[in-house]
């Protein structure tokens, strides 16, 4: 019986795709991501799952959704939406499992990672890109990835470790993962950072990130807003304002 009511739940879930990438609603905060108390059991899938869904009427413009840790390739849906509600949507999931939580890369404490899982899930997402970029016909110039904690900082690390990959970039609580980062020509790059003031594990790491981005030539606009790890409403109103701009500049 437990089996069934979860097959039913997972079958209503996978239902609701497209209306939750096509209906603007009132989008809740989402809660600090969850965040494994050991390294010892790591699992890692062979593939990045995604979905993609595309509005009734699109717009030319592409959100990649990058979750934190214990989301997946659903979990920025509702935010993406009221970002831009007329993009095509491209959630993905990070591979690594560790102690049953969804995640980019191995964690060995809240603030420090394993370095060589940064690197490896770092080109085997560029590898799975580039594909993806291939087969669906993917406008780099008119992408953007959006990414949350987890997520936005693989994102971070991609730039500089491929910086082919990632040209526009949303990256909310974000940190610098690396410890040592090549430095990357990044001078037609655009990241928005925003950071919560309560934060208080990450937010200090903002300025941190901003320089790093800065130091590669990178157009950087790094917010601060009243909020803690957790984000929402006004995430989602400063990103849309940014991206609009940038689409707006990129039209004339």
């Amino acid at each position: 019986m437990k089996t069934t009511r979860i097959v039913t739940l997972a079958l209503t879930v996978a239902m609701a795709w497209p209306a939750l990438a096509s209906e603007v609603v009132p989008f809740p905060a989402l809660p600090a991501p969850q965040i494994p108390a050991s390294v010892e059991t790591v699992m890692r899938e062979a593939n990045f799952t995604h979905r993609i869904h595309k509005p009734e009427q699109p717009n030319g413009q592409t959100i990649i959704l990058m979750h934190g840790s214990g989301g997946d390739e659903t979990t920025l849906v509702p935010l993406a939406t009221k970002i831009d509600p007329n993009a095509t949507l491209i959630g993905i999931r990070g591979r690594v499992v560790q102690e049953g939580v969804k995640r980019w890369y191995k964690r060995i404490t809240p603030t420090h990672f394993d370095q060589s899982d940064i690197r490896g899930e770092a080109a085997a997402f560029a590898l799975f890109f580039a594909r993806l970029v291939k087969s669906e016909g993917i406008d780099l110039e008119r992408t953007t990835f959006l990414g949350y904690s987890n997520g936005a900082n693989l994102i971070a690390a991609l730039s500089v470790l491929h910086p082919d990959v990632v040209k526009t970039a949303i990256l909310l609580r974000p940190m610098p993962v690396l410890e040592t980062a090549p430095h990357a020509d990044l001078a037609k790059a655009k990241f928005l950072t925003i950071a919560g003031r309560d934060d208080t594990l990450y937010a200090p790491f903002a300025a941190k990130l901003e320089a790093m981005f800065k130091s590669c030539g990178a157009d950087v606009v790094a917010k601060t807003i009243i909020a803690g790890h957790d984000i929402g409403d006004e995430d989602a109103k400063i990103a849309s304002e940014w991206l609009a701009g940038l689409q707006i500049a990129s039209a004339q």
